[in-house]
């Protein structure tokens, strides 16, 4: 067997799931988690985890392992994707990373820079001083530091800004320097890259549909668990659709169905988000879609055997 590998992208809610248990099946195939939201052990029903039951169909990888509590970045995610990635190879399995995170797949296609590893004081340096100028000066402290970061990341992108700044700071050099050489460990590997194009009102419908299902689950009782941790406010599972909202709702701020509807408005602007940067960075990507499920199997098995 070569060595193998898909990859499989969509804007949240758009099947991805579904499609990769089924393609699975058919190709004799494991899935690696690319998402990540998924591997905080702590959401499962905020995050669309895959269930119980999908785990017992076909083995998963790299979901829900990691505490909500631990930084966690797209070069951890790497190391343990290229071991799993081996792994299902040793076994004669097709590994298909599956999830809507377009850095982890960045890594996969483009490779990931040798920056060293930052150490907790000079990160938390960084977020106290986040937290202390607020977006505005913070981006304005960094590009004086580091004038290459102005043309190169959004000053509302705060995770993306902190990570610039934490960089140059510890290395003495810029981000944009670090990763300018960097290429691809997979280049003597054989990569299906597939994208699910959804229409955007079958899109909106299935967002829809899942919000209703979350709180279903109760996806209310993983926020007050996660509000009992009272953690830090610059982890990434902050960020996580949902937790912002219902601790509004539980605070009594905002009512049950303004925070449904709030919680829909946020995911549709990030399922947006998600295409657009597909569209920037995944233009070379097949691009496939049909509402018939069986139909769109057969399209993505075309291109992956």
């Amino acid at each position: 067997m070569s060595k193998k590998i898909i990859l499989l992208a969509g804007p949240t809610a758009s099947g991805k799931s579904k499609l990769a248990i089924q393609l699975a099946k058919k190709i004799n195939g494991e899935i690696i988690n690319a998402d990540s939201m998924q591997i905080y052990k702590e959401f499962s029903i905020l995050s669309s985890r895959p269930t119980a039951i999908d785990e017992k169909k076909i083995k998963h990888h790299l979901y829900g392992f990691i505490s909500i509590k631990k930084h966690f970045s797209s070069g951890d995610w790497l190391k343990l994707a290229k071991t799993k990635i081996d792994n299902c190879h040793k076994n004669k399995k097709i590994p298909i990373l599956v999830g809507g995170t377009g850095l982890y797949f960045n890594t996969i296609t483009k490779g990931i820079s040798k920056i060293p590893k930052i150490d907790d004081k000079t990160r938390d340096k960084v977020r106290n001083l986040f937290s202390k100028l607020g977006n505005k000066r913070f981006y304005k402290k960094l590009t004086d530091l580091d004038p290459k970061a102005k043309n190169n990341v959004l000053p509302t992108d705060t995770q993306r800004l902190q990570r610039v700044y934490e960089v140059i700071l510890k290395t003495k050099k810029s981000f944009y320097d670090w990763i300018k050489d960097t290429k691809s460990e997979f280049t003597n590997y054989e990569i299906d890259k597939i994208y699910i194009d959804i229409p955007r009102n079958e899109l909106l419908k299935n967002i829809s549909s899942r919000t209703n299902s979350m709180f279903e689950k109760n996806c209310i009782k993983e926020v007050k668990k996660f509000n009992l941790l009272k953690l830090n406010r610059s982890l990434s599972a902050n960020k996580l659709i949902g937790v912002r909202e219902i601790k509004e709702h539980l605070k009594g701020s905002i009512s049950f169905d303004q925070c449904k509807d709030l919680i829909d408005i946020r995911t549709r602007q990030y399922a947006k988000r998600q295409n657009t940067w597909a569209r920037g960075h995944m233009s070379n990507w097949y691009r496939l879609y049909s509402k018939d499920f069986a139909i769109l199997i057969k399209k993505v098995l075309k291109v992956v055997s």
